[in-house]
């Protein structure tokens, strides 16, 4: 008989974590995603050519394209717990690039504020990068995103290392949180959105100390291998039988019907 399909991956039949697989792992997946990413750039350019970005266009340009590298940033570091929370091994191939996306955004914020914000004065840049704290702090988080996107290539693995390239980019989510921090010091008073961002950043790092490992049961239950912290029993091949007789029966775990008797 066929075996039945798990009922939360599958309504009426359809194996949707195929169907999303199928969908994710097709020649068409990259080019869309990497189109829907440039969508908040082309708006927001829309809405400066326009005029509706209101009295203070160049700010407002500023916190946008710094908003989305920190929202590129969650998404990128979302993916592996979606991928173990639901089986979808395919959301995997996007990782490295809504990772870029978050470094290019990040490099549209400062060269935004830089350009157009305080027109390539680099001494009244460095004061303020002295001078507030939030400025130093987003300045921290660009700087390990930019190492981060230096060695995202698979040259630059393998000149590094499998060792040292992990270490280096385990360092994403001390990106993650220094940019939490600048958006939190950066709005004034306490609001409720850079509060949510900080929630989510910390619960990503959390999912990776703990319930990972949850995780990585369920995937060894569905490659049909055992959980991470159960013991093998070794049991003893069954002895050959004599001519003439029939072979012994044994149970699946090696165990004879004498002995549990």
């Amino acid at each position: 008989m066929p075996t039945p399909l798990s009922p939360e991956a599958t309504v009426r039949g359809v194996d949707f974590r195929a169907a999303a697989n199928a969908a994710l792992g097709s020649r068409w997946a990259k080019p869309a995603v990497f189109t829907l990413a440039l969508v908040p750039l082309v708006w927001t350019v829309w809405l400066a050519y326009t005029g509706e970005l209101g009295a203070e266009p160049v700010l407002e340009s500023v916190k946008a394209s710094g908003l989305w590298a920190l929202r590129f940033l969650l998404i990128a570091l979302a993916l592996t717990p979606l991928r173990m929370l639901t089986g979808v091994a395919g959301l995997a191939r996007f990782r490295r690039m809504l990772g870029l996306f978050a470094f290019f955004y990040a490099l549209v914020h400062l060269s935004t504020y830089v350009g157009l914000d305080q027109f390539f004065d680099w001494a009244a840049i460095w004061k303020e990068i002295v001078k507030r704290p939030y400025i130093t702090v987003g300045m921290g988080a660009f700087l390990i995103l930019t190492a981060l996107a230096a060695t995202s290539t698979d040259g630059m693995l393998k000149r590094l290392g499998g060792k040292r390239w992990r270490a280096l980019h385990r360092c994403v989510f001390v990106a993650g949180l220094a940019g939490c921090l600048h958006f939190i010091m950066l709005v004034k008073g306490w609001q409720t959105a850079p509060l949510v961002y900080a929630l989510i950043c910390i619960g990503l790092l959390a999912f990776r100390r703990w319930p990972i490992r949850l995780g990585r049961r369920k995937d060894a239950r569905q490659a049909g291998t055992a959980p991470v912290g159960t013991t093998s029993v070794r049991t003893r091949p069954a002895a050959a039988p004599r001519s003439g007789e029939a072979p012994a029966r044994h149970f699946p775990d090696g165990s004879s019907p004498a002995r549990r008797s």
